[in-house]
């Protein structure tokens, strides 16, 4: 379509030529004024024009940048470490078959990222999923995971807990967990942060923090949490100091964990991220050792 609207419009200057003449066949015949873009209409062409080529520095940035937390050890460790905090272990693969309600507003969180009926991310998987394989089991939910999302409601969801465990057992679904973790969450925080100049710490840290407030604009979503860091320290990116940085943003996150629930464990942040910060483990090295919620985890 796109290439079909090119041509049109390149064609366009020969009708208007080929009219003018046949309205005063005269050699001498002026041709008609071009029509003059708005100044709306420009703006928004240098604003997209501008967004564009930021884009393209970004990924230019990123493509020099190594991989980080995206190499294969690194991720497999990050994985462990969240996974300690939503299942109580170090085997993540525990998460394909989770699904649990944890009476905190967002309806059944299941899967390897706590996707969520409430929030959209879980609809999101089944529909994608839907797609691929459209006689699965968790299909026949679709009309019900739309009218509850947003909510905290499992109206019309009798059954989907078995039916999510049942669908767990199956490699596609695994997979499709795994692409929608990545694109929605691992991806988009690791990308951020490398262009924020952390570490692999850091780079941990908004994976985090993307998997536990979510991937909103809101105050106390993620991208709202690390706006509200910027206006208080400066990130390496702008010749900021990495540990300070972080140790603010660890500051507003551990603030929305308790003004959400005020008795809320933050030994994620406490007892793990702070740790390693406060130890000067901006690379996260291992051997690594934390603890989450009373229990005591490493890895070699």
């Amino acid at each position: 379509m796109r290439t079909r609207n090119i041509l049109a419009f390149a064609a366009l200057p020969l009708v208007i030529t080929a009219g003018a003449y046949v309205l005063s066949p005269s050699d001498s015949a002026e041709s008609p004024a071009a029509p003059s873009v708005s100044a709306a209409q420009q703006a928004r062409e240098e604003a997209k024009e501008r967004a564009e080529s930021e884009r393209a520095a970004d990924e230019k940035t990123i493509r020099s940048l190594p991989p980080g937390l995206a190499e294969p050890g690194k991720r497999e460790l990050a994985f462990k470490i969240t996974a300690s905090a939503e299942f109580s272990s170090l085997d993540w693969k525990v998460g394909y078959a989770s699904v649990e309600s944890n009476d905190d507003d967002c309806g059944y969180t299941a899967g390897v990222a706590g996707f969520c009926t409430g929030t959209n991310d879980l609809l999101e998987l089944v529909e994608r999923y839907t797609d691929e394989y459209p006689d699965n089991g968790l299909a026949r939910y679709l009309p019900a995971l739309r009218e509850v999302n947003g909510s905290d409601s499992l109206d019309g969801l009798d059954g989907f807990r078995a039916a999510w465990k049942a669908e767990a057992d199956k490699p596609e679904f695994r997979k499709m967990q795994d692409k929608e973790r990545d694109r929605v969450y691992f991806n988009p925080a690791v990308r951020l942060a490398k262009l924020d100049g952390l570490g692999m710490l850091g780079q941990f840290i908004y994976y985090d923090a993307m998997l536990l407030h979510g991937p909103d604009p809101e105050p106390e979503g993620f991208y709202g949490l690390r706006e509200r860091a910027l206006r208080k320290a400066e990130p390496p990116s702008r010749g900021g100091s990495e540990k300070q940085y972080l140790d603010v943003f660890l500051d507003l996150r551990e603030e929305a964990m308790k003004r959400k629930r005020s008795t809320a464990d933050t030994s994620r942040i406490a007892t793990a991220q702070r740790q390693w910060l406060r130890n000067g483990n901006l690379s996260l090295r291992t051997p690594l050792s934390w603890s989450m919620y009373g229990e005591h985890y490493q890895v070699p």
